[in-house]
């Protein structure tokens, strides 16, 4: 692989990672604001003990946990590319093999 294509490749790659961590920074607010509301639709179940109250705590539950899946993903992802990159620079420093 060239010099200028392992170049080219580490700036798409640090550009990914940036956008990533930015839409991680996004969802853990929202994930925050999610979870307190999760949290108050526990405690109305447990307070109301209604059929309805314990559906929205369920729904809630559900949709803390979905995105808590996506988090993980992305954390996933950014630790791929980060692997990635130390590859690509490893190249470079070594003289593009």
């Amino acid at each position: 692989m060239s010099r200028w294509l392992v170049e080219k490749r580490l700036a798409q790659s640090s550009q990914r990672i940036r956008r990533l961590r930015a839409e991680l920074e996004v969802l853990d607010e929202q994930l925050l604001v999610l979870a307190d509301e999760a949290s108050d639709a526990r405690l109305r179940a447990v307070v109301s003990e209604t059929p309805m109250a314990h559906h929205a705590d369920n729904e809630a539950q559900r949709q803390v946990e979905a995105m808590n899946r996506q988090r993980n993903h992305l954390v996933e992802a950014i630790g791929e590319l980060e692997r990635s990159q130390d590859e690509l620079l490893d190249r470079l420093v070594d003289g593009v093999a």
